[in-house]
């Protein structure tokens, strides 16, 4: 197993921040990933979603999702968790959004922000959100066999979109490659697993 901590910086910008940070780790056994992020400070500052309960309806009392989390697309429009994840070698790349609602998506590409679609193996994203008195987790674990082998070595880039209460966006990477916020940007899969 190949267990790494990361740390996510956020992408220069004149706008002040609120008391942010987000950090986690990341492994891979086989073809299981995992990966937990921890967004901690401020959170009152952003606009967090959580997933809706189940709700019973008045009117004829039985329960129905409202709500419910499901694939959505353009997740990274509000604060979002993002994953890339890379084949070593070969342009083709898959973007992972995990919304704190639970919503998700994930998006195949053929190259640098070529071919989009998103990525019908998988039907179900499950990760588990968890909001603490220090802040929020997000964990997920997912089984990669339905994209690449085991064998593949792979690069990911991790990331995360800050939606703040003002409208005001930030973007947090590892690594920014850009003058412009760019997580598509394959120098940035600096994660190899």
């Amino acid at each position: 197993m190949n267990d790494q901590t990361f740390s996510l910086q956020p992408f220069a910008s004149t706008k002040s921040l609120p008391n942010l940070k987000i950090a986690g780790n990341i492994a891979r056994n086989s073809n299981q990933l995992a990966i937990r992020y921890m967004l901690e400070g401020d959170l009152k500052e952003i606009v967090l979603a959580f997933a809706q309960r189940l709700v019973e309806k008045p009117t004829v009392g039985i329960a129905s999702p409202s709500n419910a989390p499901s694939r959505k697309h353009e997740l990274w429009e509000d604060t979002c968790f993002e994953l890339f994840v890379g084949i070593k070698d070969s342009a083709r790349y898959w973007e992972f959004n995990l919304s704190p609602a639970g919503h998700w998506n994930v998006y195949r590409f053929d190259g640098y922000r070529q071919g989009m679609r998103e990525e019908t193996a998988f039907t179900i994203l499950p990760f588990n959100v968890q909001n603490q008195a220090d802040g929020l987790a997000l964990v997920l674990n997912v089984d990669l066999g339905k994209i690449v082998s085991a064998e593949q070595a792979i690069e990911v880039a991790i990331t995360t979109v800050i939606k703040h209460r003002d409208g005001e966006v930030t973007y947090w990477a590892l690594t920014h490659q850009s003058a412009e916020a760019d997580f598509h940007l394959r120098d940035s899969f600096i994660v190899e697993l």
